[in-house]
């Protein structure tokens, strides 16, 4: 990067070659950063796509689920709501409240569908199935969201970059 900003005339003097050949070289270099740059937003929109990829598997495995789980959930839950203190059951599997109560950040360790399951919950809820005081499962919430609208805008983002890029390849 130092080489290709460095003016093309110092240059050529610095190295004892013509302006042309430093030119060439200053090119090539920018070359070389470019496609580094889109390594990187290949590899990021790869990842992208996987965790999308996962989100639908996770999302069609609960569909395609036989009917004798939605029944066992509800099991948990009528033990669960045993307690007076109990409010409304709530809608999140006990996989994501384990990764909620044993994470020191969960929000980072949910998939974006779990993440505004957690959102859309009712925060005495949540409290009350996490055993915390409600502005602790509100804190909570609040970090889900923050993490959720950073994914979101990565993605916009590098929707934004794709679409640049393909207008770039179109030109002559």
């Amino acid at each position: 990067k130092v080489l290709i900003d460095v003016p093309r005339s110092d240059l050529a003097e610095e190295l004892a070659q013509s302006e042309t050949k430093v030119q060439v070289l200053q090119d090539t270099l920018q070359q070389v950063l470019d496609r580094r740059e889109e390594e990187r937003q290949s590899r990021q929109l790869l990842e992208l796509y996987l965790e999308a990829l996962k989100t639908e598997d996770s999302i069609l495995s609960k569909v395609a689920e036989p009917q004798a789980a939605p029944r066992k959930e509800m099991d948990v839950v009528d033990t669960g709501t045993s307690s007076t203190d109990s409010s409304a059951p709530t809608a999140l599997r006990d996989q994501v409240l384990a990764a909620l109560k044993e994470k020191p950040a969960p929000e980072l360790c949910l998939d974006s569908q779990d993440l505004e399951l957690v959102l859309k919950e009712d925060a005495a809820a949540l409290a009350s199935a996490l055993g915390w005081d409600k502005q602790k499962a509100a804190a909570l919430q609040d970090a889900c969201d923050q993490e959720l609208s950073k994914r979101l805008k990565q993605v916009q983002a590098l929707h934004s970059l794709r679409s640049t890029s393909k207008g770039k390849k179109s030109l002559p």
